[in-house]
Formats: C-alpha cells, sequence, structure tokens
C-alpha cells in the first residue's frame, strides 16, 4: 500500500507487477491467476496494466471480476474453487482511496491466502533489480461485460474470463450457512417479527455483494442497505468499520429500530457489529461468541470445530472458550497469513483480529460477509438478540476488557524510535525481573515473543510482535492508553440532541447562524473544543481560542472568571 500517486508515476506499477509474475519462476508460464479489486480509483488503470504484462510473460488465463470488482474474500474464494496459481487484489483495505489518497497491490498464493514472507520478500528482492518489463500494449480487452476472450500472443494462447463478481461467493456462502432459515429470520414468520437489519457498504466493493445476498436472496427491504455502489474514493469517507469511521451506522442505529446494524470496509473483509439501538460488539467479543456457537452453522457441523487461534494483540475473550470446549488455541503475529499454515495443516477452524478481521476456514482472508452470516446465525438459532447474546456470554465464559485505539498519520520516524527504545529497554539483562510498584502495588514486566504457529520462527518485529504485561498480585494488569475525547464525546451525544445543535450554531432557514466563542484557556478543555464544537456541531475555526494545552496555560491564570478571562470579555 502506498499513495495512489506513487502507483501513477511512469514504469511504476508495471515494475511491480512484473516482479509478482517473476517471482513465480517456472510456475508463471501457462498459469492461471485471479484478478480484481475494491474499485478504488486507479484500480481500472491497474487491471489494465496487469492483462497486458501478463499477456507477455506467458500467463494462460486471467479470471477478472467484471469492471474489476471483486472482494479479497471473493479472490480467495475463486482461488480455492478453480485450484489455480494465485490472485493479484487491488487494495488499499481499509484506507481511504482516490487520487490524493492510496492505492495497493497484493499476491495471494495457491491456498488463496496473502503471500507468506519468503514470497513478498522475494517480490521485493526482484524490485530492487528489475531493469525490464514485458507488456502486450496494443492489447484491449472489455472487462465491463461477462464473457470470455482468446487471443494469441507470440504463438501461445492467452484468455481472458470476465465473471460475475458475485455469483462464486453466493454459492459459497449457502454451502455454509443455512439461507431458508436466515430467510425466515429475516421475513418473519408465525410468532417471530421480521429481524429488521441495517447494513453499511461504505461504498465499497461489498455493495453487490450486500445486494444479492440480503436484500436478493435472504429478503431484507432495500433501505436495509446503504451506501451500495461502490466509488473509487468511496464517497469521500474512510471505509473503515469502526465507531468513528461508520458513525453514520451508529447513529441510525441509536435512532432506529433496527436489530443488528453492521459495516464492511473498502475491500470487504473486515466488519464492525452493533445491536439493537448501537450495541456494540468489540472484534474480541465478536470472535469469541461465534466460537462458542459454531454449532448454529451448517458447516462446521459437517467438517467439525477444530481450534481457534487469534493475533497477539486481540483480546483473550476466545481463549475462554477454547479452554471450556477443549479445543486448541493459538496466538499469532498480526498478519491474516499466519492463520493460513493452521488452516492447511486442519488445526484451526476459526480465526480473528482485534482490527475487524474475522475469518473460518473456508477461505484463507478473513470475511466481513460471512462473520455477520454468522451472526445472523447465531440470533436465529438462540432466538435471543445480540446484546442478550453477548451478554450471557459475559455471564458463561466470564468478560475480557478491551479497547483498540487508532493513531493515524503519525510520523514513522518517532514510532519507530519509540518501538526501538521499549525493545532496548525491556530486553537489556538489568531489566529482568525488576520491581515496577505504585500506590502501595508491585509488580514485575516481561517480554513476550510471538512464535509462528507449526514453523517455530519467532517473530522479532517489535512494531507488531511485542507484548508489555504487568504482573500485580498475581493477577494480569493491562494499561490501555484512550483517546481522551471520544468516551466523553459519545457521552455528550447520548446527553445532547447534536442534530439539534448543529442546527443552531449553523442557523436554518429563518433562523441565522449562531456564533460562539470559546476559550479554552490553553487548558485540557482544547482538544475536546475542537472536537465537539467546531467538528461535531459545525462552528468556525475563529469560534474557538487558546485550544492548545500548554505547561504553563500560555503563563496565564486559567480561572473562568472575569478577571483572568478578560480577553474573552473584551
Amino acid at each position: 500500500r502506498k499513495p495512489t500517486k506513487t502507483f501513477q508515476q511512469e514504469h511504476y506499477t508495471e515494475n511491480f507487477i512484473q516482479s509478482i509474475l517473476t517471482a513465480l519462476g517456472d510456475k508463471l508460464k501457462g498459469s492461471v491467476l485471479v484478478v480484481g479489486g475494491d474499485g478504488r480509483y486507479f484500480g481500472d488503470v491497474a487491471v489494465d496494466k496487469i492483462i497486458k504484462i501478463s499477456a507477455a510473460n506467458g500467463v494462460a488465463k486471467l479470471i477478472v471480476g467484471q469492471n474489476g470488482i471483486l472482494s479479497t474474500p471473493a479472490v480467495s474464494a475463486l482461488i480455492r474453487k478453480h485450484q489455480v496459481t494465485g490472485g493479484i487484489v487491488l487494495t488499499a483495505s481499509h484506507n481511504p482511496g482516490g487520487p490524493d489518497n492510496d492505492f495497493g497491490i497484493k499476491f495471494n498464493t495457491s491456498n488463496g491466502g496473502p503471500a507468506p514472507d519468503a514470497v513478498t520478500e522475494n517480490i521485493y528482492k526482484i524490485t530492487t533489480q528489475i531493469k525490464t518489463y514485458s507488456i502486450v500494449p496494443d492489447l484491449k480487452v472489455d472487462i465491463t461485460s461477462i464473457g470470455s476472450s482468446s487471443y494469441e500472443v507470440d504463438g501461445a494462447q492467452f484468455q481472458v474470463d470476465v465473471i460475475d463478481s458475485v455469483e462464486v461467493y453466493l454459492q459459497l456462502m449457502k454451502e455454509i450457512f443455512d439461507f431458508p432459515k436466515l430467510q425466515s429470520l429475516i421475513k418473519g414468520s408465525s410468532g417471530r417479527p421480521p429481524f429488521k437489519l441495517l447494513i453499511n457498504a461504505m461504498h465499497g466493493v461489498t455493495g453487490p455483494y450486500v445486494k444479492k445476498i440480503f436484500l436478493e436472496e435472504l429478503g431484507a427491504q432495500p433501505d436495509n442497505a446503504v451506501n451500495t455502489t461502490p466509488l473509487p474514493d468511496f464517497g469521500g469517507h474512510h471505509p473503515d468499520p469502526n465507531l468513528t469511521y461508520a458513525a453514520d451506522l451508529v447513529q441510525a442505529m441509536q435512532a432506529g429500530d433496527f436489530d443488528l446494524g453492521a459495516a464492511f470496509d473498502g475491500d470487504g473483509d473486515r466488519n464492525m457489529v452493533l445491536g439493537k439501538k448501537a450495541f456494540f460488539v468489540n472484534p474480541s467479543d465478536s470472535l469469541a461468541v461465534l466460537a462458542a456457537h459454531l454449532d448454529s452453522i451448517p458447516y462446521f457441523k459437517k467438517t467439525g470445530v477444530k481450534g481457534y487461534a487469534r493475533s497477539m494483540p486481540t483480546g483473550a475473550a476466545v481463549d475462554r472458550v477454547a479452554k471450556a470446549n477443549n479445543k486448541e488455541l493459538f496466538e499469532v503475529p498480526t498478519g491474516w497469513k499466519y492463520f493460513g499454515n493452521l488452516m492447511d495443516a486442519g488445526r484451526l477452524s476459526l480465526c480473528g483480529e482485534e482490527s475487524f478481521g474475522t475469518g473460518s476456514d473456508h477461505i484463507r482472508e478473513k470475511d466481513g460477509i460471512w462473520a455477520v452470516l454468522a451472526w445472523l446465525s447465531v440470533v436465529e438459532h438462540t432466538g435471543k438478540p445480540v446484546e442478550e447474546i453477548l451478554k450471557s456470554h459475559w455471564k458463561q465464559y466470564g468478560r475480557n476488557y478491551f479497547t483498540r485505539y487508532d493513531y493515524e498519520n503519525c510520523s514513522a520516524a518517532p514510532c519507530n524510535q519509540m518501538m526501538d527504545e521499549l525493545e532496548k529497554k525491556v530486553s537489556a539483562p538489568e531489566f529482568k525481573g525488576v520491581t515496577l510498584s505504585a500506590e502501595g502495588r508491585s509488580g514485575s514486566w516481561w517480554r513476550q515473543e510471538v512464535y509462528v504457529p507449526l514453523t517455530g520462527d519467532i517473530e522479532l518485529d517489535v512494531k507488531w510482535a511485542l507484548q508489555t504485561l504487568v504482573q500485580v498480585d498475581g493477577a494480569q494488569f493491562q494499561v490501555d492508553v484512550i483517546d481522551s475525547v471520544e468516551v466523553y464525546l459519545q457521552l455528550m451525544k447520548e446527553i445532547f440532541d447534536f442534530p439539534k445543535l448543529q442546527s443552531l450554531i449553523k442557523g436554518s432557514s429563518g433562523r441565522p447562524p449562531f456564533k460562539l466563542l470559546i476559550n479554552s484557556m490553553h487548558g485540557v478543555t482544547g482538544p475536546y473544543v475542537k472536537k465537539i464544537f467546531l467538528e461535531e456541531l459545525g462552528a468556525q475555526p475563529d469560534n474557538a481560542v487558546n485550544t492548545t494545552p500548554l505547561p504553563d496555560f500560555g503563563g496565564h491564570h486559567p480561572d473562568p472568571n472575569l478577571t483572568y478571562a478578560a480577553d474573552l470579555v473584551q
């Protein structure tokens, strides 16, 4: 993943595609590849380049989603169904799209999963040495219409199959889930009212999948799905299904009478699930609940439940289920590719990450739509609403508290420096066994290295494989660094009618804008004022002053009265 403008540099994308194909080695000639992406800006250009370069390199066939559209889970499903060489996925996942945002190209191997480290390292090595690429510049292939086209290139046949983006994935979901039961749940039956959904595709790739599966197949109403048209810039939004970027879903769930809400990211592999009135199911709990109820899904009645896995940063709620069910539990480094070898070895049925990713061994990618269908299966099987399911789960297994915080657009250098310094500190011989204390309580710190299952490798990249815990009086104690404003903002939204306040401040027909002047006095309220009054309620930037917290409050006395706030009075 890089800025779109990087891929638009002369020869950049061509060189990268050639490097992927070269890395196939003796598997390149006569290979078959799946190609598709999330519909973001520059995707159509990239597909055209892939077709022309593949033709020149002896690839026998490309399976391309219509208009270049394929969700990441669908790519994995197609690779596995057709048993092909691999796939090229055009996505920057949950990151924003457009000419000034991000684009990405990744390679999935023949098992349908992300390329393992050895493959990606080889591709990177080739990119540092590449001098030329092969291309058929005049080859024109129409990817807007479903059908098969054949061409002769240097005496060999080259075929491009343009396919329905949804059909193979839909059939796979029908093999996994009991669609008639889910139809009955959603449409309602005697003694059971219709189960109302609200699904937000965030203008990402899942739009066509949502309309086909939830509306046409399961019978949800047209207004149960929103933002279902894939757009190159995702409608100007950040296609990340969380409480921040799917705030419109949260607000609609709070205001409406929907039973379950869901959002999916740009390429369809991440999901967020909400219960009635926007009851939030955090990803760690979601994984644990599904683990406890896999018997409600026909697929697992056939295959059996082999084991569970989670990434290292993910909350340990699923560990409790594994212990209760006497199943294997694996903890892996961050990266979905580390689940794949466990699945291929027949040791893993269900896995997930705290970054809103959940999936099973039906493919080798996380799968947002699969996760929501799984939740609907649990609701149908138990007859309980989402919130009650989760609260019953906590009562039976106990509750693990987990929160994720994202720090975006940070400069890499100081972040790397921080992690390097932390690594040095906790790895130093003199630090081992050091006791830390505060307020009469004490504990010791330790470092946990995360092993890649079945390989014995230790992941030493401390950016995501370093877990620092503290043991206090025999119990694990965790420190979460939180967004100082977000929880308070959500509380204010529960108390006050923000839309009415927005209308007051911005003005409306017959009512001029209501002008504010807020002085934070260089105190702690600065970030709160900017977030609530400026960003949320729509006040102008010059309506707030002294919003940067300073250690000495700018040399002033931070007491809001006529004397010390005289600058506001004036």
